[in-house]
């Protein structure tokens, strides 16, 4: 089975260099940057399956760095890495389209795992083979449809272009059609981890933005609770 390869992007050699070896152990391929632009350039060129990407960078910084990667179409899972742990920073790291968010100091095992459950939850459309099986049918509410397998989301027929963060949120959402979720039960289904729960209420508003204006809306507030997707 081949190695999933990981690109580390870090100024401080030790936490490079120990964060690399901690994957190489773990059964990783790892190649590693230590300036942003020199990562914008093995990103393009190595199609890595994650980057652990450090935030402050001397010449381009992370959150800038993911940005023109999403930019342009590459969707490959980043988790930042960084000491600045303002929540602030957290969400905007979030929200340009990061997967999860690691503080400084850290533990190498802890990062070691969540490199392995963001792999798991396939940003590039890779996902677990028995969730695929599990997956196959589209799952349908109203005049919405997601097609899992083929990564396609019609309503009304018309296509909607979704992120993999976006899409991963309404595959959860029409899975409990009518149920009330919990911004908690959003947090660890789809990002697999809890952060602030300002990252849900901004990729609800992403999506709302993106359906409803093809049709009467469909995801509700429970105000105090969560959220619910129902005619």
């Amino acid at each position: 089975m081949e190695k999933p390869r990981v690109l580390v992007v870090d100024d401080e050699r030790n936490i490079r260099d120990l964060v690399s070896v901690a994957l190489k152990f773990h059964g990783f391929d790892v190649v590693s940057a230590s300036r942003g632009y020199e990562a914008l350039e093995l990103a393009r060129s190595g199609a890595p399956d994650l980057v652990v990407l450090d935030v402050m960078l001397p010449d381009l910084d992370g959150f800038e760095l993911c940005r023109r990667l999403r930019a342009e179409g590459d969707d490959v899972p980043v988790i930042f890495l960084t000491a600045r742990d303002a929540p602030a920073d957290t969400v905007h790291g979030l929200t340009l389209g990061g997967d999860d968010y690691v503080t400084k100091p850290f533990s190498v095992e802890a990062l070691v795992a969540r490199a392995r459950a963001v792999l798991r939850r396939g940003s590039r459309g890779g996902t677990d083979p028995a969730v695929v099986v599990a997956d196959q049918e589209t799952l349908t509410v109203a005049d919405l449809e997601l097609d899992e397998a083929r990564w396609e989301v019609r309503r009304g027929g018309a296509p909607v272009e979704l992120s993999p963060t976006e899409f991963r949120l309404l595959a959860f959402l029409m899975r409990h059609p009518g149920q009330v979720l919990t911004k908690a039960q959003l947090l660890e289904h789809v990002w697999g981890f809890g952060t602030q729960s300002q990252v849900v209420e901004t990729y609800i508003s992403y999506l709302r933005r993106k359906l409803d204006p093809l049709g009467p809306p469909l995801i509700h507030t429970q105000r105090g609770v969560g959220y619910a997707l129902r005619p």
